[in-house]
C-alpha cells in the first residue's frame, strides 16, 4: 500500500461551539463548496442562492451555536482534515422535498449528506473514518439507522461530484441499498441494533 493510500489514523469529534473555529479553518474563505457553509440540504433552492457565503456560514454558526450539532470533524493531531454531516433525517428540509431521495420508510433514521476532506488528505481513508464515526454517533444518540445518498459511480470521477460520498465506499461499511429512484442515486441504510 502507498503512503498516500494508507489508512487515516483520525481523532473524530461532534461540532461544538468551541470547535467552531477548526470547521472555518478546515472549510476556508470559500465555505468547503462555493459558499455552502453545509446549508444547501437545509433550505430551498432560492433560499441558498439568496445566502450563499458569509450568510450561510453566521446561519451555521448560529446553528451550532444554539446547541445543535450538525456533524463531526476528523484530526489528524490538532489539525482538523475531515467533516461528515450527520442528523435526524427530519434536519434536511431538502430530503423532505425531494423526488429521489425521499423516506423510504416511517423509520426515524439519521442522515449522512455531504462530505469535506482537505484536498492534501484525500485518498487516505478518512470518508470510511467519518462513517463509521457517524453510525456511532447516531447510535449513541439513539437512533436505529443510519441512511446515506451516496452517488453510485463506476469509474473516477471529480471529488465536487462526489460529495455525498461514494455508494461503493458505503457497501464497503455494511450500508444496504433500500431504494433507488435514480440510476446514480441509491438510497443506503445502516441498522445500528437500536430499537427506533
Amino acid at each position: 500500500m502507498s503512503p498516500t493510500r494508507r489508512p487515516a489514523k483520525v481523532s473524530v469529534h461532534p461540532l461544538t461551539p468551541g470547535r467552531w473555529p477548526d470547521l472555518v479553518k478546515l472549510f476556508g474563505p470559500s465555505g468547503a463548496c462555493a459558499g455552502c457553509w453545509c446549508m444547501w440540504w437545509r433550505m430551498p433552492n432560492a433560499a441558498f442562492a439568496a445566502r450563499r457565503g458569509a450568510d450561510n456560514r453566521r446561519a451555521l454558526q448560529r446553528y451550532v451555536h444554539a446547541g445543535n450539532v450538525p456533524g463531526l470533524l476528523a484530526y489528524r493531531g490538532a489539525e482538523p482534515v475531515g467533516w461528515v454531516a450527520v442528523e435526524p433525517r427530519a434536519a434536511y428540509s431538502r430530503l423532505t422535498r425531494s423526488r429521489l431521495l425521499a423516506p423510504v420508510d416511517e423509520k426515524p433514521v439519521w442522515s449522512v449528506t455531504c462530505f469535506y476532506v482537505d484536498p492534501e488528505h484525500r485518498g487516505r481513508g478518512l470518508t470510511r473514518a467519518l462513517i463509521e464515526a457517524a453510525v456511532r454517533h447516531a447510535r449513541a444518540r439513539g437512533a436505529p439507522a443510519v441512511e446515506a445518498y451516496p452517488v453510485a459511480v463506476k469509474s473516477r470521477v471529480d471529488d465536487d461530484v462526489v460529495y455525498h460520498g461514494a455508494a461503493s465506499t458505503f457497501a464497503k461499511l455494511g450500508f444496504r441499498e433500500v431504494a433507488r429512484r435514480s440510476p446514480s442515486r441509491p438510497v443506503v441504510r445502516k441498522g445500528t441494533g437500536r430499537r427506533g
